[in-house]
């Protein structure tokens, strides 16, 4: 049974990682529509947690939610290996694109493809979402939660403040019912454990003297930093490597940061293989693989803790609700992307068309996610090139 386990583990991640376009949102909807509904491997309520314990910890949440599912499914063995799996496909062909970049100084262009993706994706990604809401936010604390989350979302304030002011919002709530802050112990043990981790790279950042050289060795320990500390988006992402890559060690111009950037979002899998791109612009193969080494590596330390704690976060009353408020703001966080997505998406009648069949197919047909995105690809390429 654990063979077949790992197996079906490896396969679908495997999978996952080659097809899932469209960033952290598309990627929790595939996972959402794949292990939920399809496998039933997790109930909704078991999946919202780990969107909620991903947000918790630094780095990449999809990836993330992908190594607590890995753990669920099939232990340690299971935790690693589906991280493995869905982080490979896409930093693979991130090298490739990365290889012929620091060849001919140049992109390809995905627009074509791109142009039938995105309004798949905003289908996928709507249906998650309805489906989600539906299922986990059962209670008016919970509806306020999320409608002022995506409230603030909408002007702008920052991801952690809301995700941490929702926690707090309706672990304060439990704290009245209860009276007992001691139940607060495991989310402490939590947060906790996420400082120490972020403190060992960050130490590291204090012992260096001047401006270092990409070797790779420090390629990994810099990148190491960034997935022990990095909270947020892509656009955080953007933030954080320019400030250091950029303007402080002059390691890339601000275009070739702009193409990593780029590689991580059009391609499938992770964002956050951004850092394989850089890697190998700076040193070539070796570097691609300890700055993809180094980004990833602390997701599956938060993942080891906080999927171990996550039983215990929901039998403490206080760490319940501050979870619950934590899905409720991620929840809303999602809607706030699926709008920026649909503004983005759909700009004329066969981007629309494409959107509204998309919607019918997962709604009424139930057809597949990811041969759906696909099929988007397809149909991008034949109206782009008519």
């Amino acid at each position: 049974m654990e063979g077949k386990a790992l197996g079906e583990v490896a396969a679908t991640f495997l999978r996952l990682g080659t097809t899932a376009f469209g960033g952290p949102a598309a990627h929790l909807a595939l996972m959402e529509a794949e292990f939920v509904r399809r496998r039933e491997w997790l109930t909704h309520e078991e999946f919202v947690d780990m969107i909620g314990a991903a947000n918790l910890v630094p780095g990449p949440n999809s990836t993330e939610v992908a190594i607590h599912i890995g753990l669920r499914r099939a232990g340690w063995v299971g935790m690693v290996l589906a991280g493995v799996c869905f982080i490979l496909p896409a930093a693979l062909i991130v090298s490739v694109i990365a290889a012929g970049y620091a060849r001919y100084g140049s992109l390809p262009n995905f627009q074509a493809a791109l142009y039938g993706i995105k309004p798949v994706v905003v289908a996928v990604v709507a249906q998650a979402i309805a489906l989600l809401v539906a299922k986990v936010i059962d209670t008016w604390p919970k509806r306020l939660a999320l409608g002022a989350s995506l409230a603030l979302a909408a002007v702008g304030v920052a991801e952690l403040a809301i995700l941490f002011g929702a926690g707090i919002g309706l672990g304060g709530l439990a704290v009245r019912k209860t009276r007992d802050w001691r139940s607060a112990w495991p989310l402490l043990q939590l947060l906790a454990c996420v400082t120490a981790v972020a403190l060992i790279p960050l130490a590291w950042e204090g012992l260096r003297h001047g401006p270092p050289s990409p070797r790779p060795a420090v390629i990994f320990l810099y990148f190491l930093k960034v997935g022990s500390i990095l909270y947020g988006s892509g656009y955080v992402l953007l933030a954080f490597l320019e400030r250091d890559l950029v303007t402080q060690w002059h390691w890339l111009g601000k275009g070739q940061l702009l193409d990593a950037v780029a590689v991580g979002q059009f391609t499938p899998g992770p964002v956050f293989t951004t850092a394989t791109f850089i890697g190998y612009v700076l040193a070539g193969p070796t570097g691609a693989a300890a700055a993809t080494a180094g980004i990833f590596l602390p997701s599956f330390l938060f993942v080891a803790i906080s999927g171990k704690l996550l039983p215990a976060l929901r039998k403490s009353p206080v760490s319940a609700g501050f979870l619950d408020g934590v899905n409720a703001a991620a929840l809303a966080l999602m809607a706030a992307v699926l709008i920026r997505l649909g503004l983005d998406a759909i700009h004329d009648l066969p981007t629309a068309a494409i959107a509204l069949l998309s919607l019918i197919a997962l709604l009424r047909f139930r057809v597949n996610s990811a041969g759906l995105i696909l099929a988007g690809a397809v149909l991008g390429l034949i109206v782009r090139h008519q």
